[in-house]
């Protein structure tokens, strides 16, 4: 399902031609100065980039995930999430929102058109990990459904996902659909 095709109307899957954009907009929600001005900064946990371009056109490119963007009436890219399909479950990830835009709803329609996306691929639950210390995210995803599940992953040691300030770890959090 990697085309440009509309899956409602404001979300649509991203295109290589999306990439630039993608880069400076995920970056910019979660590492550095510009990610203060929202909520879901990683800025004090994290020095570095949180992705490039590189892995960008590798995911998109993968047959079995699509990267979702919010985009406004100018066409202008909002918001993004990364899914992917593995068996029955859909992994979702790198759900991002412009930081001056964030607490206005861009997040819970990137999250329900993941959601829909998941049923249409016959996903029983959804499930991502989260850093274990963000607790207002943590307590974010809970109000909608997702919990943990009790799994944690080590955070990588590779400096190309950020170079940690602490000592970090993910927990797993499913939501049954």
């Amino acid at each position: 399902m990697n085309n440009p095709q509309k899956l409602t109307s404001s979300i649509r899957l991203a295109t290589p031609n999306d990439l630039r954009f993608l880069d400076a907009l995920v970056n910019s929600a979660y590492r550095g100065n510009s990610s203060r001005k929202g909520w879901t900064t990683e800025a004090d946990l994290l020095d570095g980039i949180r992705t490039d371009i590189d892995s960008l056109q590798k995911l998109i490119a993968d047959p079995a995930a699509v990267l979702l963007n919010h985009i406004d009436q100018t066409g202008r890219i909002q918001g993004c999430v990364y899914l992917k399909k593995k068996e029955n479950r859909l992994y979702l990830g790198m759900l991002t929102v412009s930081p001056s835009l964030q607490a206005k709803g861009i997040g819970k329609q990137l999250l329900a058109a993941a959601e829909l996306y998941a049923a249409k691929q016959g996903c029983t639950s959804i499930v991502m990990t989260v850093i274990s210390v963000r607790n207002e995210l943590i307590a974010w995803y809970r109000r909608h459904g997702y919990e943990p599940t009790g799994k944690t992953e080590p955070f990588p040691t590779d400096p190309k996902f950020g170079v940690p300030k602490q000592p970090l770890h993910f927990i797993e959090l499913e939501k049954q659909l």
